[in-house]
């Protein structure tokens, strides 16, 4: 790596970490591990008055087809009468947080119907959660499928 290469990977680095508030990763505050909890189960009961809380107004969604959904994209999705979203299990957890942000994300089999036919697919999500005159909500979330 030349000076200047590794100069400016200092340079963005510093940059990321003052991006995030200027406070080092933190646990998980409670407040947005209920939200997260929250969160999870409006999915799969379909719950609008839930998902509306929790997804802030500038949501957007990158699925896994490359294709940009908005909040109320998801929200019909999720409520539409002919998808059902099965419990699941999020494996290989990540977890970052800072004063007013984080990434909350890990890998997921989710399984259920979409439009009579069933599904089962596994992917690897990022959620990105920020705190809002003190309430978390989600402004973004990425989904890739694994090779």
């Amino acid at each position: 790596m030349t000076r200047i290469n590794a100069a400016l990977s200092l340079a963005l680095a510093a940059a990321l970490a003052a991006a995030v508030a200027g406070g080092a990763e933190a646990a998980v505050p409670p407040d947005l591990a209920r939200a997260v909890r929250d969160y999870d189960r409006a999915q799969v009961a379909g719950d609008r008055a839930e998902l509306e809380r929790l997804l802030a107004d500038d949501y957007r969604l990158v699925n896994s087809a490359g294709e940009v959904e908005t909040k109320a994209q998801l929200i019909a999705d999720f409520t539409a009468p002919a998808y059902r979203l099965d419990p699941f299990v999020v494996r290989e957890p990540i977890e970052t947080a800072w004063r007013d942000g984080a990434v909350m994300g890990g890998l997921v089999r989710a399984t259920g119907v979409d439009g009579g036919k069933r599904f089962d697919v596994v992917f690897r999500f990022a959620d990105v959660w920020a705190r809002r005159n003190g309430v978390w909500r989600v402004v973004y979330t990425g989904v890739t499928r694994p090779k």
